[in-house]
Order: C-alpha cells, then sequence, then structure tokens
C-alpha cells in the first residue's frame, strides 16, 4: 500500500472519530436541555446530526476499507450488496444534509426578519413538512440512481458512490441526472443560503446602525465619562457590526468547504 494511501486512510480514520464525537455531543445537548427540544429548528439539526452519523458509520468505513484493502473488498461479488446500501445512502445522505442546511437558512431568515410573527409562521408542523420534502427529494435521486445501476464501488473515491453506467448511451444520461441531482441540491441549497442570509445580514445590520445611534448619542451626554470607557464602548461597537458578517461567512463557508469538493468531483 502506498504512503499517500495511509496518509488517506490516516486521515479518514481522524475524520470518522471527530464526526462521531462531535454529532454524538450534539444528540446529547438535544436530550438533556428540555428548551431546545421545544422549538422547531431543533428538528432540522436532529436531522442533520442523523444524516452525519450515518455517513459515518456507513460509506465512510466501507471507504476507509476500500483504502486498506485497495477495493478488492468491495469490488468482490460477497460485498455487493453492502456496496449498493452504502451508495445509495452516501446519495441520500448527502442530498438530504444540503436541503436540511437550506432549510435552516430559512429558518433563521424568518426568525430575524419576522421577529413577532415567527412562533406562528414555523412551528413542529412545519418543520417536518419540510424535513418530509427533503426526504422525500433524496430517496427520489437516490432511488433513481440505483435503478438504473448507477451505484457500485468507484476506484477513484475508494468508495461506494454513484458512478457512471457502462451501457450504451449510459453516460449522456448519467451526466443529466448528475447535473440535476447537483442541480436541484447543491445550488439550490447555496443560492438559499446566500439570498436568506444576505437579508439576515443587511437586517442585523439595520439594528446596528440603530444601537450605535444611541450609544454615540449617550457618549456626547455623558460628558465625564471615562476615555478608557468610551473607547470600551466603541470597540464593542465595532465588534458587534463584525459579529453578524463573521457567523453568517462561517456558515456559508463551511457547507462550500464540505460539500463542494464532493460536488465537482462527481
Amino acid at each position: 500500500m502506498l504512503a499517500v494511501d495511509v496518509a488517506c486512510a490516516a486521515l479518514l480514520l481522524a475524520i470518522i472519530a471527530v464526526s462521531l464525537l462531535s454529532n454524538l455531543l450534539v444528540l446529547i445537548c438535544f436530550v438533556h436541555n428540555p428548551e431546545i427540544r421545544k422549538q422547531a429548528p431543533a428538528l432540522f439539526i436532529l436531522n442533520l446530526t442523523f444524516c452525519n452519523l450515518l455517513q459515518s458509520v456507513s460509506n465512510m468505513p466501507l471507504t476507509l476499507a476500500g483504502l486498506l484493502t485497495s477495493g478488492q473488498q468491495q469490488r468482490g461479488g460477497g460485498g455487493g450488496g453492502l456496496c449498493q446500501t452504502a451508495g445509495f445512502l452516501d446519495t441520500f445522505l448527502t442530498t438530504n444534509s444540503m436541503l436540511t442546511m437550506a432549510a435552516l437558512s430559512i429558518d433563521r431568515w424568518v426568525a430575524v426578519v419576522f421577529p413577532l410573527s415567527y412562533h406562528s409562521r414555523v412551528r413542529h408542523r412545519d418543520a417536518v413538512a419540510a424535513l418530509g420534502y427533503t426526504w422525500a427529494h433524496s430517496l427520489c435521486f437516490s432511488a433513481a440512481a440505483s435503478g438504473r445501476s448507477w451505484v457500485g464501488y468507484h476506484h477513484l473515491y475508494a468508495s461506494c458512490t454513484v458512478r457512471c453506467a457502462k451501457a450504451k448511451g449510459g453516460g449522456l444520461h448519467f451526466a443529466v441526472f448528475t447535473l440535476v441531482l447537483h442541480g436541484l441540491s447543491f445550488l439550490l441549497a447555496l443560492v438559499a443560503m446566500c439570498v436568506t442570509y444576505l437579508k439576515v445580514l443587511r437586517v442585523a445590520r439595520f439594528h446596528c446602525k440603530r444601537i450605535d445611534v444611541i450609544t454615540m448619542q449617550t457618549l456626547l451626554l455623558l460628558v465625564d465619562i471615562h476615555p478608557s470607557v468610551r473607547q470600551k464602548c466603541l470597540d464593542e461597537q465595532k465588534q458587534r457590526r463584525q459579529r453578524s458578517s463573521k457567523k453568517i461567512s462561517t456558515f456559508i463557508g463551511t457547507f462550500v468547504v464540505c460539500f463542494t469538493p464532493y460536488v465537482i468531483t462527481r
């Protein structure tokens, strides 16, 4: 086995361990905090956590085995059924995760833009309906790929995933399927996140400006305030303006970093 395979296997093993630990911590917080369970967005977070956990215990261990055995186990007849299942879950869980993050961004947009009517607009049944769509959307594409025999072991990824069929004309059909799949999952989720968080950022900056005006008026009235206190208020003012931008950039940036390589390579 090549040194690069050993390095990739070690990295993948570390990712599996971190994924299991972090997502189990999220589940523990969900179980032990009744306030979190009362909120509708908790269902999106719970669904995303389960998707991550299933990915960590289904496809990722098989990918690790593929690296260590050069794919012999997955290519063999004995691992056919298991490989088909793992490839189906790979497409289903990845698509479901993308759409769930888009649903979270829409929920945050409603919460910020319509704060007074948020609880009447987003209820648990609304969250369940949104999750129902993400499941149906993901299942349709996963079932279509399995039905066309586009799920199996691919040596380039050392894993069981969606790959092009060898049948005549399969390449064109597979290309169309891939474009539609990622256009209605990755691209749709990315556009939804960018649009909703841009609106959230505008609202946040508007409120920050109002707070800044009140702060400056207060500082002007307090003529006897110590310079250090005045400077501290101005520093907090600056940090407040940057905080929302950093949070939104981190959320969207994480989505792009995690899913773009997966989508582009496929």
